[in-house]
């Protein structure tokens, strides 16, 4: 009989040694006469357990982890492919309590499904949004994104469903589709996962946007470090185009649709929607001016639906189960569900998908089980490199848009990064000006000039004399504010916000005493 275990074939499980496991597997399998069927599977986003193998048994999947080559030999004699108990053995996947508290919408089925079986895709779900959306007007797909409340899962939040009607209604006989996987912040990796997960997924929600909005091209926008996202998905389109989900007759519908991989080059800037589409027409990534805004003259000047993978990905989810459903998931206006990814100093880092709403402190605490050194929490950095800095006394916050952006912080791309009370948070509001100076595309002076200003301020209240640091502070929260106002995307109008969350938070990691009044942290942007 044939047995079927999972070894996934995402890049954080291989770089801590899956592909070793599938050697030690396969030679075990050999050397003992066992039928087994591999398949590299996403992961399921336990980081720490790593990588994690799974067993199919009549009784469901079981989960090993973190397993490395050396322990398949045990676990074999054990009785693994049984199911049997051992030290690395964690139960029934879906009983893990990681997993049981989560609400999984987006990533339901990464980890479960072979990312590059359509066939699989199916039998779980998939394609069910998109003859759903095929059987309705695109004016009534562009609706119930709309109802359903789904926002940009890159940063800003604006309503998908906007967007989309903005495009729609655009006069023109060419239209695109772009999905925006240039994820380059700190601490975020769910785009990643989704595309070597299920890939399916983004491609499916793709095809719905291009539906909606009568487009007929699309491109996958995927930085150059993700080498394996680009495997995937150029494998993936190419299943779904032989399997007539792309092409020139989507699903027997007459509608037409076809779908391309580009590949970034690693300017950080390029997540910047105007400056990644210069990089997909062969340009230098620099940030354009808007107006006009790209989805009424964007890819080639023409009109373009610009979206985060996590957003086009739950597009087919709100089609298969209905606006209302989504919308029912959530508070205030942050609907549906958030992929959060913990990282940094955190025991547990991973991905947690779960219906707005929650603490920061139970995805600190709760999920992530505190710091990976056991040292107290210091500070939490929400929305990437360009986020403010959260002290422990104000980790009570709800996860929303509204919520946090009342707080002086954002939500961002939900990446959650940890710090513990040895963090020097005097260098880590270097830092953002710092990054801020080295990966700016050098368009306008705010952004371009101002990083570098911001280092060298910031150096002087560091080292210079006590005496000068309040004049110093001065020329700083003056730098912050036209970087804020003047600056023209978010690259450089929110690298204040962690310069201001430390001055507000930690004032004597800058040697300065605690202020009267605390400077505000700015608006929330997009990335």
């Amino acid at each position: 009989m044939t047995t079927t275990v999972y070894v996934p074939g995402d890049s954080a499980a291989r770089a801590v040694g899956a592909d070793a496991v599938v050697v030690a597997l396969e030679s075990e399998a050999v050397l003992r006469g066992l039928d087994l069927r591999i398949v590299r599977n996403g992961s399921r986003g336990l980081h720490w357990l790593e990588p994690l193998v799974e067993v199919s048994t009549p009784s469901g999947r079981v989960a090993y982890g973190p397993v490395t080559a050396t322990d398949v030999a045990g676990l074999l004699d054990a009785g693994m492919l049984d199911g049997a108990t051992h030290p690395l053995g964690h139960g029934p996947t879906d009983s893990l309590d990681w997993l049981a508290r989560q609400q999984r919408v987006t990533f339901a089925r990464v980890g479960v499904v072979d990312p590059l079986s359509a066939s699989d895709y199916e039998a779980h779900g998939g394609l069910a949004g998109l003859r759903a959306a095929l059987a309705m007007a695109p004016s009534d797909v562009v609706a119930a994104v709309t109802d359903s409340g789904l926002r940009g899962r890159g940063g800003a939040g604006f309503p998908a469903g906007i967007k989309w009607r903005t495009v729609a209604d655009a006069r023109s006989t060419v239209k695109f589709v772009v999905a925006n996987a240039d994820e380059g912040d700190s601490g975020t990796f769910a785009d990643r996962m989704l595309m070597e997960g299920d890939p399916f997924t983004l491609i499916e929600g793709m095809a719905i946007a291009a539906y909606a909005v009568g487009a007929g091209e699309g491109f996958v926008y995927i930085r150059s470090e993700y080498p394996d996202a680009v495997r995937v998905m150029r494998r993936a389109i190419e299943a779904a185009t032989d399997a007539g989900w792309l092409g020139a007759d989507v699903l027997g519908s007459g509608f037409s649709f076809d779908l391309q991989v580009r590949v970034g080059a690693g300017a950080y800037i390029c997540g910047e929607e105007t400056a990644m589409l210069d990089s997909i027409e062969g340009k230098r990534g620099m940030v354009r001016a808007k107006p006009p805004l790209p989805a009424l003259s964007g890819l080639f000047g023409r009109p373009t639906v610009i979206n985060n993978v996590l957003t086009l990905a739950t597009v087919p989810m709100v089609l298969a189960q209905g606006a209302g459903a989504y919308a029912s998931l959530g508070i205030g206006r942050s609907r549906g569900t958030q992929v959060f990814q913990l990282a940094g100093n955190v025991a547990q880092g991973g991905i947690v998908e779960t219906a707005f709403g929650l603490s920061l402190r139970d995805l600190v605490e709760g999920y992530g089980g505190g710091t990976a050194s056991g040292r107290a929490v210091k500070a939490v950095q929400v929305g990437g490199p360009l986020g403010a800095y959260v002290p422990a006394s104000g980790l009570d916050v709800a996860m929303g848009y509204e919520e946090l952006a009342a707080t002086g912080a954002m939500l961002g791309h939900g990446g959650v990064v940890v710090f513990d009370d040895t963090a020097d948070m005097g260098q880590q509001a270097r830092f953002a000006m710092e990054f801020c100076a080295e990966e700016s595309c050098g368009k306008c002076t705010p952004c371009r000039v101002g990083a570098v200003r911001g280092v060298e301020v910031i150096d002087r209240i560091l080292v210079g004399p006590p005496e000068s640091r309040r004049d110093e502070l001065a020329v700083l929260e003056d730098l912050c504010e036209l970087m804020a106002d003047g600056s023209l995307c978010a690259m450089g109008g929110l690298t204040p916000n962690p310069v201001r969350s430390v001055i507000r938070h930690f004032p004597a990691e800058l040697g300065l005493e605690p202020l009267v009044e605390a400077p505000t942290l700015g608006e929330s942007g997009q990335r």
